[in-house]
């Protein structure tokens, strides 16, 4: 830009037709000063004319003065209309630059879309949508954000232009063309020229984009809320996230399962040998124990070693009772089930009156106290049998006696009359007094004032 302020400056006029230097001759033909001659109205009309143009010079001067300041406003405002430029080819750049991105975000959130229906099975869920409302989110930012550039960019241009128009108008131009065209040359007039086609030619191309449907739509559509987008947008990324990591961890399980199948397949292997082991053992511990379905009679093995001596007892205790019932009554030994009982301890008397075979349940209150006495004899001879040969010397028998028939009383007498022949020491407990002339040793309670008292009786037997 080439001013040059000095062909701003006016030459100054003359009057009457002549010129400063004409009017210097005059007066000098005048023949003196106006001290000695007279003022000649010609002259004093040339002076005032002289102090006008100087005065008109003198502003001259002044207003070429001013216009380097306005050159300078000028400059600023070019500077400045250049920025807004800057600024606004920026903010297309951006909004290319952002069009690339939201391309690639949609490419991303294709492919977040796609593992995500992979991984719910191809069933629809609460991120489809929220991917619909991101992507509708970012196309209305997007154009949110290019529509408040094009409004910033066009408020400032419009202001830079005030401001232009403002400086030429104090410069003393009546537009800003005029000035540039009277400041620029040809190079700088082409190159502003240029700037302002491309400056055009980007605002035809931001126009044609505002007119598409989409930003028209999305301009007419009410104002987007972005927090509550990022609040759902927050959410669905958590729910991705949470998603992932349980996809990842049912691998993992699904691969520790694998891993736990195959260890528990080798170890059933190995114990197929234990296990049929296993198996013999606790078939032989079902059988001893009675709860195997082979054991049909349910008899432990403790009750058959049991039954084995009961038998024993039974055999030596029915050579009593036979004496006893004057042989009527005889044990056997019997392990039949009686309901859903175990067997192997069971015991039945026969009775040779009916030759049946019956419960001892069935016996009366006195054939159950000699049948009892019985087996105590019998048991105590098989433990004598046990023990190496050990008698058993003393015997206690504890009422019951008062049951007996006198019949069955002289029979149960005269058996324990036999043991006592064996050098055995037998002693009756009883209130019986009919015992009293069959025992010839007694020993009597005797109730007194003071208390009971014992007393030794002997008295011989009587026939």
């Amino acid at each position: 830009m080439d001013v040059r302020p000095d062909t701003a400056a006016a030459p100054a006029p003359t009057a009457a037709g002549g010129s400063p230097r004409a009017v210097a001759v005059a007066g000098h033909e005048g023949g003196g000063t106006a001290d000695t001659a007279p003022a000649d109205p010609a002259v004093t009309a040339l002076e005032e004319v002289v102090a006008r143009l100087e005065r008109e010079h003198r502003q001259a001067h002044a207003l070429a003065a001013g216009m380097h300041d306005a050159r300078e406003e000028l400059d600023r405002a070019e500077r400045e209309y250049g920025e807004r430029l800057s600024a606004r080819q920026e903010a297309e750049r951006r909004a290319v630059a952002r069009t690339s991105r939201r391309e690639a975000l949609e490419s991303e959130q294709t492919v977040l879309d796609a593992e995500v229906a992979r991984a719910v099975g191809g069933c629809g869920t609460v991120a489809e949508r929220t991917a619909l409302l991101e992507r509708r989110i970012a196309l209305l930012h997007e154009a949110a954000e290019a529509v408040r550039a094009v409004d910033t960019t066009a408020r400032r241009l419009k202001e830079a232009d005030d401001r232009l128009s403002d400086a030429a108008f104090r410069a003393g131009y009546g537009t800003p063309a005029d000035a540039a065209t009277a400041l620029l040359d040809d190079v700088g007039q082409r190159d502003l020229q240029r700037r302002l086609d491309a400056w055009q030619a980007e605002e035809a191309a931001v126009a044609d984009r505002l007119a598409e449907p989409e930003p028209r739509a999305a301009a007419a559509r009410p104002p987007a809320r972005p927090e509550a987008a990022l609040r759902v947008f927050d959410a669905a990324d958590s729910a991705l996230r949470d998603a992932v990591s349980a996809l990842g961890s049912a691998r993992e399980r699904c691969a520790e399962l694998d891993r736990l199948s195959r260890l528990a397949a080798a170890e059933a292997r190995r114990l197929g040998p234990l296990r049929d082991e296993y198996e013999r053992v606790a078939r032989l511990a079902g059988l001893t124990a009675g709860t195997s379905a082979d054991n049909e009679r349910r008899m432990r093995l403790e009750s058959y070693v049991l039954a084995g001596r009961l038998e024993q007892v039974a055999a030596a205790a029915t050579v009593r009772l036979r004496r006893m019932s004057a042989g009527r009554y005889t044990l056997v030994h019997s392990d039949a089930r009686s309901g859903g009982k175990r067997s192997g301890l069971g015991l039945h008397v026969v009775d040779a009156w009916t030759g049946k075979e019956r419960d001892t349940a069935t016996l009366s209150g006195g054939e159950t106290f000699f049948v009892s006495l019985a087996l105590a004899l019998g048991l105590a001879d098989v433990v004598t049998d046990e023990a190496g040969g050990a008698r058993l010397d003393t015997l206690f028998i504890d009422e019951g006696f008062g049951s007996l028939d006198d019949q069955t009383l002289d029979e149960v007498l005269d058996v324990l009359d036999s043991l006592r022949e064996r050098d055995r020491s037998v002693g009756i407990v009883s209130h019986v007094a009919d015992l009293r002339r069959r025992i010839p040793a007694r020993l009597e309670v005797v109730k007194e004032r003071d208390g009971s008292a014992v007393r030794l009786r002997s008295a011989p037997v009587s026939g």
